[in-house]
């Protein structure tokens, strides 16, 4: 509280408007598909907008004070085009429905895209639609064709792992002349999974650990980041046992071990990642840790072994593919108050 109260009262107008927004967005209802009508469409004049009537209230007094016809004509044809455009501006968003597709589970601190689907249901072209994020300056824009549809992808950056509320989002046009702006405001109602953000370099995947009923001293060490149930490729193996994601990545051939698949086991615990300080709580500790069953997790799919998950009293068995991945993925995003 004692750091936001130097903030406000440097900035104070920054600071109200954060507040009135927030208030604003409060009273808006969440939901992921919007029909624009009249009462969700706002319109004001843009700088042009306030510069063309500067003009015109010019060239108004000049035409009564010098009673120039011209002038009248030249005043009133600018003052018609500009309401003329006023109409066919606010009409553009007026009827134009958005639809929010479901969102794809992305990473904290990584770019996370939203695909925003504009429905037009009239006999005309709708032109320069744009959409971004409220309060963003990267937008997507596109036409609408006549009782068609067009798709556009925003992007922002969720900071904090868990379920995430989408921001609100804000449609605008400025067509035909530029000197209106019309916007809405879209709060969606749907939510987005971010996982951790990987670590960038982690250490080597852990050693296996030997299965119920084998011997745990033929387990050995895996200080390249090899797995156990992976071997270097031999002449004479067969295909299917060679792990062609790592070949296509690493160019470089290794093959399944069969037997020691069979007695060791790749498990990513929590307790095991190195990581000094308090696991069981909310903190740096916990997120660096997260970061890094992350990052293994990533790497054991993209080698195509079989791994399993520890998080305190959860255990994700053993397993490989996309379902795991997500699974494990999942976890780590809601554990200790991920939310």
């Amino acid at each position: 509280m004692a750091s936001s109260l130097p903030f406000a009262m440097a900035h104070p107008l920054v600071f109200l408007r954060a507040r009135l927004r927030r208030f604003w967005l409060n009273r808006l209802t969440p939901r992921d598909s919007m029909v624009l009508t009249q009462r969700t469409v706002y319109i004001l004049p843009t700088r042009a907008g306030w510069m063309l009537a500067a003009t015109l209230l010019v060239l108004l007094v000049a035409s009564i004070n010098y009673q120039l016809n011209l002038g009248y004509l030249l005043t009133f044809l600018l003052a018609g085009s500009a309401l003329v455009g006023m109409h066919l501006c606010h009409a553009t968003l007026r009827g134009l429905a958005l639809h929010l597709q479901p969102p794809a589970p992305g990473f904290a601190l990584g770019n996370s895209a939203l695909a925003i689907s504009l429905d037009n249901q009239r006999r005309r072209i709708r032109y320069g639609i744009g959409v971004s994020v409220l309060g963003g300056d990267q937008w997507s824009w596109t036409d609408v064709g006549a009782q068609g549809s067009a798709v556009v992808h925003v992007a922002f950056r969720p900071l904090r792992r868990g379920l995430q509320e989408i921001p609100a989002l804000t449609a605008e046009t400025r067509f035909p002349l530029g000197t209106f702006r019309v916007w809405t405001v879209w709060r969606p109602a749907s939510r987005l999974m971010v996982y951790p953000a990987p670590e960038v370099r982690p250490p080597a995947l852990p050693a296996g650990e030997a299965r119920a009923g084998a011997a745990a001293d033929r387990a050995r060490s895996h200080a390249s980041g090899d797995y156990d149930g992976v071997r270097a490729y031999q002449r004479g193996d067969p295909r299917k046992l060679v792990v062609w994601k790592k070949a296509a990545k690493a160019d470089e051939l290794v093959s399944r071990d069969t037997e020691q698949s069979h007695r060791l086991e790749l498990w990513l615990d929590l307790a095991h990642t190195a990581i000094a300080g308090n696991l069981t709580s909310a903190g740096p500790a916990l997120e660096l840790a997260l970061s890094r069953l992350c990052a293994w997790v990533l790497a054991a799919e993209r080698m195509g072994l079989d791994y399993g998950l520890r998080l305190g009293a959860l255990h994700i068995p053993p397993a490989c593919g996309e379902a795991q991945r997500r699974r494990c993925l999942e976890a780590l995003a809601l554990h200790a108050n991920g939310t």
